[in-house]
């Protein structure tokens, strides 16, 4: 499958991953544990790791699941999977460096507020092209860095309010710390995901082994995150488990089926693209999504956002496009030749 479509897809989804949240909701809030979607996520991603390739529908048994596997290694040659522990070791520190990327983002709101933190989000556009640059060692043409550049002001661009709706001097207003951590989470961002592409393409693992991996550490994290908030409130609620399921409807699971899904295509996109296609398909999610917000609920479109869109558009263009379109190169004109005058 071509990367233009996975990438399509992962926009599509991501997009709707924020409109399915909001139809989650009751009466503002949710009837069930929204800390245990990102575990049942992982769990679903880990049942339905042999499904990478063919982006089979959501939804299939661990059964069909672990029958596709078998068959996969019922193959001649049997696809490669490396088990030492030398090479497994490394696949939790994605899921640590996601753990400490959440928490310094629960600090980073408690010196900003929340428009502020958006728009310091859209500094994880340039610190993963800066860390894939130098830690993946993949050249990008002046061209290329400007189109980075200018997602990332588009980003911004469409998130920023109209001083009528909010104070625009909020932005500015905040303590130091704020403003560090969060070029602090940009950062971890953008490491935990070059860090995941260095993983995925260190050798020639069949992406089914390597998700296995990712995901049983990210499903074990997240159980010890799960477990740990437990404990900080006294197990008020009961064990996490118990009220795993608490109030899930239909729309709750399509948000965990989209989350699972999401991932997969993260990780196939890490295998055979890059994290600057991630960006731009995630960054293209958020701009679909406000559009999307204006037909599906009450949000109102805004000068702001258009120019946004507008920008993104640009950037994407001049990112992707071969630059024989972008720049007019000169004709050139062989000199006549002497022997015919």
């Amino acid at each position: 499958m071509q990367w233009y479509v996975v990438a399509s897809l992962l926009t599509l989804l991501t997009s709707s991953q924020g409109i399915l949240t909001t139809l989650s909701q009751s009466n503002g809030g949710y009837k069930y544990d929204y800390a245990t979607i990102p575990f049942l996520a992982e769990i679903f991603k880990n049942f339905f790791q042999d499904m990478t390739v063919k982006l089979v529908a959501y939804g299939l048994q661990l059964l069909v699941s672990s029958i596709f596997l078998w068959r996969e290694l019922k193959k001649s040659p049997p696809p490669r999977m490396t088990t030492e522990w030398k090479s497994v070791r490394l696949y939790p520190i994605p899921s640590i460096i996601y753990l400490i990327h959440n928490n310094v983002q629960f600090a980073t709101l408690t010196y900003v507020d929340t428009s502020t933190y958006q728009i310091m989000g859209n500094l994880k556009i340039v610190t993963t092209a800066i860390l894939f640059w130098l830690f993946l060692k993949r050249k990008l043409s002046n061209l290329q860095w400007m189109a980075i550049v200018l997602l990332a002001i588009g980003t911004t661009t469409s998130q920023v309010k109209g001083c009528g709706e909010a104070s625009c001097d909020s932005l500015f207003s905040s303590p130091i710390q704020g403003y560090m951590l969060g070029v602090l989470s940009a950062c971890l961002s953008a490491l935990a995901g070059v860090y995941t592409e260095f993983l995925m393409k260190k050798n020639n693992d069949t992406l089914y082994w390597q998700n296995v991996q990712l995901y049983t550490f990210g499903a074990i994290f997240n159980m010890g995150r799960l477990l740990l908030d437990d404990f900080r409130g006294g197990f008020e609620n009961g064990p996490w488990w118990e009220r795993l399921f608490s109030g899930y409807t239909i729309t709750t699971w399509l948000v965990v089926l989209n989350l699972g899904s999401t991932g997969l295509l993260v990780s196939w996109l890490m295998k055979y693209a890059d994290n600057i296609v991630k960006v731009y398909s995630t960054s293209m999610a958020m701009l679909l999504t406000m559009v999307l917000s204006v037909f599906l609920f009450t949000f109102r479109p805004t000068l702001q956002l258009l120019l946004g869109i507008i920008i993104c558009i640009m950037s994407l263009h001049m990112y992707f496009a071969p630059p024989s379109t972008l720049v007019e190169l000169p004709v050139t004109v062989s000199a006549p030749d002497k022997t015919d005058t």
